[in-house]
C-alpha cells in the first residue's frame, strides 16, 4: 500500500466516483492527469488515494469519499505570459535559442515550428548565402506561416556580418529575431526594427518586425527595453533607409518585445545565477514601464541552465514570461552537430564545462562556455590567448613555441593558415585583411582565430582527426539533463528529438507545480511519486 501522508483535515466534502486509486502505478497515472482535478481522498478502510473527476457533495452520501484537499487542473500553456504566445502564434511560453554555426538548424526550427513552437536559427558565423539558404528552407516549410526566429549576433570585429544579416531578414521577410551578444544598439540592429513600423487604422504603432534581445547586464537590458535613440535612427532617414515616420514611431515602442535575461548558458555567457539575474531585470522593466507606459509592456524571459522540468518551473515561479532552452538542444537529431558531438554531449555531467575565449570577441577577451570533455579545445584556446597578451606579432612568439603550435594545434604551416584566413575574410569581410597587413598584433589575432574559428566548425561537421579540438559550446543544464533522463528512452542521443523534449519540459514543469500544490497543503507522497520522467504517460 503506497504511503500517503497527510497534514491536512477533512474537507467535510465527500467525492463520488469511479476513478480512484490506491495502488503506486494507479496513483501515479492520476497525479499525470493534469488536464482534470484531482482529489485526495480516504475510503472506509482509512486507505488514502487519488481520485480523478467524479463529483463533489456538501454532504456524506452513498459510497462517497471524504476529501482532504485537491489540485486543479493545469496545462502548459498556462505558464508565462499568454501575449508572448499571442504575439508569437505559440502555444507555449518556451522557445529553443540560437545556437551559433547553425547547431540550431533549420530542421530544429522546422521541427519545432511544426509542433506549434518557436526556435531561433543559429545564423552567427555563417557567410549571407548560408543564411539565405536556411530562410529559404524554413520559408518552403511553412507555406502557411509557422513560428520561426532568426539570430542576429553582433558583431563588433566584422560588422558587414551584422549588416548583411539585417539586409537579408528585411529583404526575405523574416519577421522575428533573436539579437544577442550586443554590447550597445547599432545602427544594424535600429534599422530591423524601425523598418517594419506602421500605423493601426486606430493610429495605434503596429510592430512588423519583432526582436528578441539576449541579455546579462542591466545597461544592455535598458538599451532594448527603450525605445531607438534619434542618434541612430537620424542618419538612417538621411540614408533613406527608413522613413520620417517610422523615425518617430521607433520613439515610441521599445527596441524589442521581448528580453531574454541569460544566466548560466553555454556560449557567450557572463555566468550569472538565473535568481539573481531575473528579479533585478523584470524590476528593471517595471520602472522602465512606469516611465513610458507602453501598451504591451516588454516580456522578460528566462534562459541558461534550463534543461529540466524543475528548472522551468523555477523561472516561471520567480516571474519568468517565457523560458528559452539551448545546451539541450544540441544533441537531439535536428541539431547541426556531429553525432560525435551529440554522443559526448549525452554524456555530460553539470561539472564537464569550462570557459574559453571566444573566436567573434578574441581581441576584447571575451569567453565562451563551452565542454570539457572528451576534448582539449578549452586549455589550448588559453593557450593561444596567453600568446596574444604576451606577444606583439606571431614573429616575436619563440621559434619553439611557434613549432609546438603547428604541431600540436594547428597541425599546419602557420604561412598556410595565414593565406587560409585571407581566402576566408576576402568573402566575408575584406576590410579585415586591410586592417591586418598593417598590424602585426592584429593579423596574430586572426591566425588564432583561424583555429579558434574551425574548431567549432569540426564539431559540427564531426572532421576526422580533430575530436580532441572540437570547440562544443555547453553550459552546465546538459549534464542536469543528462541526470533527468537516466534510464529514460531519452538517455540515449539517437532518440532526442528537439519538439518532444520541449513537450517533456513543459509537461513535467506542470507536474512539478501540482506536486508543489499538493505538498504546501500537506499532503506528501513518496519521492518516487513526486517527480516527472519521460515516457510515463
Amino acid at each position: 500500500m503506497t504511503q500517503i501522508k497527510l497534514s491536512a483535515m477533512p474537507t467535510g466534502q465527500y467525492w463520488v466516483g469511479t476513478t480512484v486509486a490506491y495502488d503506486e502505478q494507479g496513483i501515479k497515472q492520476n497525479l499525470l492527469t493534469l488536464g482534470q482535478p484531482i482529489y485526495i481522498v480516504q475510503n472506509e478502510q482509512g486507505q488514502f488515494g487519488v481520485a480523478v473527476g467524479g463529483t463533489l457533495h456538501p454532504n456524506i452520501v452513498a459510497g462517497g469519499l471524504s476529501v482532504f484537499t485537491h489540485a486543479p487542473a493545469i496545462s502548459p500553456s498556462q505558464f508565462g505570459n499568454p501575449d508572448f504566445q499571442t504575439d508569437h502564434h505559440v502555444k507555449y511560453s518556451y522557445m529553443t535559442g540560437a545556437m551559433a554555426g547553425g547547431i540550431a538548424s533549420a530542421d530544429l526550427v522546422i521541427a519545432m515550428g511544426k509542433a506549434g513552437m518557436l526556435a531561433s536559427f543559429g545564423a552567427a558565423g555563417l557567410v549571407p548565402a548560408r543564411i539565405q539558404e536556411a530562410i529559404q528552407q524554413i520559408q518552403a516549410a511553412f507555406p502557411s506561416g509557422k513560428p520561426y526566429a532568426f539570430n542576429l549576433i553582433h558583431s563588433p570585429n566584422e560588422e558587414a556580418l551584422e549588416r548583411n544579416a539585417v539586409r537579408l531578414y528585411l529583404e526575405h521577410g523574416v519577421k522575428t529575431v533573436e539579437a544577442s551578444a550586443f554590447l550597445d544598439l547599432t545602427p544594424h540592429v535600429v534599422y530591423y526594427r524601425a523598418a517594419g513600423l506602421s500605423r493601426n487604422p486606430d493610429g495605434s504603432v503596429k510592430i512588423g518586425n519583432r526582436i528578441i534581445a539576449k541579455i546579462s547586464r542591466r545597461e544592455v537590458a535598458t538599451l532594448f527595453m527603450k525605445p531607438a535613440p534619434p542618434r541612430l535612427l537620424t542618419p538612417l532617414v538621411e540614408q533613406g533607409l527608413i522613413t520620417q515616420e517610422q523615425a518617430d514611431l521607433a520613439q515610441q515602442v521599445p527596441m524589442a518585445d521581448d528580453i531574454t535575461c541569460e544566466a548560466d548558458s553555454g556560449g557567450h555567457t557572463d555566468n550569472r545565477p538565473l535568481v539573481a539575474l531575473l528579479p533585478a531585470i523584470l524590476a528593471l522593466r517595471d520602472e522602465i514601464q512606469a516611465e513610458y507606459r507602453y501598451p504591451t509592456p516588454v516580456r522578460v524571459g528566462a534562459g541558461g541552465g534550463i534543461g529540466t522540468p524543475s528548472a522551468a518551473l523555477a523561472a516561471f515561479m520567480m516571474g519568468a514570461d517565457y523560458i528559452v532552452t539551448g545546451s539541450i538542444n544540441q544533441a537531439t537529431m535536428e541539431a547541426g552537430s556531429s553525432l560525435h558531438t551529440k554522443k559526448v554531449l549525452a554524456q555530460a555531467d553539470m561539472a564537464d564545462v569550462a570557459m574559453a575565449p571566444a573566436a567573434d570577441m578574441f581581441e576584447m577577451g571575451v569567453t565562451v562556455q563551452v565542454l570539457k570533455r572528451g576534448t582539449m579545445f578549452p586549455m589550448r584556446a588559453q593557450k593561444l590567448y596567453e600568446y596574444y597578451k604576451t606577444y606583439d606579432s606571431i614573429e616575436a612568439i619563440p621559434a619553439d613555441e611557434r613549432e609546438k603550435l603547428e604541431k600540436t594545434v594547428f597541425k599546419r604551416p602557420i604561412e598556410d593558415i595565414w593565406q587560409g584566413t585571407v581566402d576566408y575574410f576576402m568573402e566575408r569581410d575584406p576590410e579585415q585583411i586591410e586592417r591586418a597587413n598593417n598590424n602585426p598584433k592584429r593579423k596574430m589575432a586572426l591566425i588564432f582565430r583561424w583555429y579558434l574559428g574551425l574548431s567549432s566548425r569540426w564539431s559540427n561537421t564531426g572532421e576526422k582527426g580533430r575530436e580532441m579540438d572540437y570547440q562544443i559550446w555547453c553550459g552546465p543544464a546538459m549534464g542536469a539533463f543528462n541526470a533527468w533522463v537516466k534510464g529514460t528512452y531519452l538517455e540515449h542521443y539517437e532518440n532526442r528529438h528537439v519538439a518532444d523534449i520541449a513537450e517533456h519540459v513543459m509537461l513535467g514543469a506542470a507536474f512539478l507545480y501540482r506536486m508543489q500544490t499538493l505538498k504546501i497543503q500537506g499532503v506528501h507522497f513518496p519521492p518516487h511519486l513526486s517527480v516527472y520522467r519521460p515516457g510515463e504517460r
